[in-house]
Order: structure tokens, then C-alpha cells, then sequence
């Protein structure tokens, strides 16, 4: 099953790019490969689990039950047989690691958006540069094992949006993420959803663990982070993600990463 691409139809294929890394002999493996803008992955699984890294542009990652938007100085760690799709946003130079079942305990248990450190980042570029039997004794044993103690140590980032199951919740949340800037109440939306304000509430609550201001809310900063990431000024970011002044955006940004829009997009640009 290892690397298994899932076609419309059901059927599997094996991804010739990562077999290879998932039956390595080693506990950690560095995987490195370029994607141009807008290639995507369709759903699939990996034997392994994986923390994706981009040096450059933002990955777009769906699972059943989240979506993440990654930008660089960030990093996506995935548990192994999860499936999930993975979209380029901008051209993407993907940097990142395979883990064994051993190595991948330091990490969440969950599909989970984590700070990459500037060591963090060079381990992983060390990692992508060994042989996928590298020496245990030598400078891979070393890259890999001090990758995990920084992988256990990361912090999580509040980077992953609840995908809802209900028909009309999910009518109302592919809009919003379509147009995040819509500053309409959830009353205005109840028409359009089919469904009463207060069903609305009960489902966003039951589907997502969040309200629908805290959904929003997050929907805002995650799209606001990529765009940030892809060279957006503050004050374009923040009109296009439904922010009333940039002030506030820029409050809001610091509540959440405690960092100010124009440190995440020199940090975007740095990488």
C-alpha cells in the first residue's frame, strides 16, 4: 500500500517517487522534489508517516476530516495510512521526511501544522541530501536523530480547518473558503445553506468543535498566512481575507503566532 495513489474509480497505483523512501532500511529519510503551480496529488496514502516541508510556494493539504494551508516556515506532519490530497500553491519545492513507525512517536498523532526552526529546516535539507541507507554511525545517524528531538519539541500551529460532513454546512464553508472576505452573519447564510440559524449553529458546533465566528475566524488567518507567504503586503492580505483594517489583522495575527504579517512575509520571502 505503500505510496498508493487512489484513482476516481477506487482502483490503486503505486507512486514510483516515494516507494522507494517508504521501504528504506532507515527510521528517517529525507525526500526532495519540485512541483510546478497547480499540480496536484489526487487522494492517496503512504506507509510511512511524513512531515511535508516547501522551501518555497504553499501546499494545500485535504484530509477527510481537515484542511491545511502550509506555507513555508512551516511544516504538515502526516500519521502513516492516512489518506490525503495535496495541491501546489505556487511553484513548490517540497523538502521533506519519511518516518518509520519508531521515529514517528516523537511526533502529534494527528495530522498536525507545526513550526519548522531554522535547524529544523537545515536538518532537513542534510536528510534530502543522504543516501536512503545513510551510515548510522556517520552524519545521517546524527541529522536524524537530532531532527526528531526538534520535531518533539515543535510547536503547533493553529493551521487546520475542520471540513464539515452535513450537506448544508459544507454548501456554506466551500463558499466562504471560495470568497473568505464574505463578512455576511450567519443569519444572512441560513438562506443560502438551507437550514435554519440555529441548525447552523448546532451543526458547527457537533461538526467542526468550533462556532461559526471561530471557523471563520480561523479560515481568515490560515488564508491569510498563504497569502502572506506568497509575497502579499499586510494590507492586501488582510482585504482579502475580510479584515476591516489591518490594524485589526494584524492584532489578530500576533493573538495567533505571536509574530506581526510583515515578519511571516519576510519569512516567506527569506525561504
Amino acid at each position: 500500500m505503500s505510496g498508493q495513489i487512489m484513482s476516481r474509480i477506487g482502483q490503486t497505483a503505486r507512486n514510483p517517487r516515494t516507494a522507494a523512501h517508504e521501504r528504506a532500511p532507515r527510521n528517517v529519510v529525507g525526500y526532495a522534489y519540485d512541483y510546478p503551480d497547480g499540480y496536484a496529488t489526487g487522494r492517496h496514502l503512504h506507509a510511512r508517516a511524513q512531515l511535508l516541508y516547501a522551501l518555497s510556494g504553499v501546499l494545500r493539504v485535504t484530509t477527510d476530516d481537515a484542511s491545511f494551508a502550509v506555507p513555508p516556515a512551516s511544516g504538515l506532519f502526516l500519521p502513516a495510512d492516512l489518506p490525503h490530497a495535496v495541491r501546489m500553491d505556487g511553484p513548490v519545492a517540497m523538502r521533506g521526511l519519511f518516518l518509520r513507525d519508531d521515529a514517528a512517536r516523537v511526533a502529534p498523532p494527528v495530522a498536525t501544522v507545526i513550526a519548522i526552526s531554522p535547524l529544523l529546516r537545515e536538518l532537513i535539507l542534510g536528510a534530502c541530501a543522504e543516501p536512503l541507507d545513510w551510515d548510522p554511525d556517520g552524519r545521517g545517524g546524527h541529522l536524524a536523530a537530532l531532527a526528531l528531538d526538534e520535531i518533539a519539541h515543535a510547536r503547533a500551529l493553529p493551521l487546520a480547518l475542520p471540513v464539515p460532513r452535513d450537506p448544508r454546512l459544507l454548501r456554506l464553508t466551500d463558499r466562504l473558503r471560495a470568497q473568505p472576505d464574505d463578512r455576511r452573519d450567519l443569519d444572512a447564510w441560513a438562506a443560502d445553506a438551507g437550514a435554519s440559524v440555529r441548525t447552523l449553529t448546532r451543526l458547527f458546533r457537533r461538526e467542526t468543535g468550533m462556532s461559526f465566528q471561530q471557523w471563520r475566524r480561523q479560515l481568515r488567518l490560515t488564508e491569510a498566512v498563504a497569502l502572506l507567504a506568497a509575497g502579499a503586503t499586510p494590507a492586501r492580505a488582510a482585504a482579502r481575507v475580510g479584515y476591516a483594517s489591518t490594524p485589526a489583522f494584524g492584532a489578530a495575527l500576533r493573538a495567533t503566532f505571536g509574530v506581526t504579517p510583515g515578519r511571516l512575509r519576510d519569512v516567506g520571502a527569506a525561504h
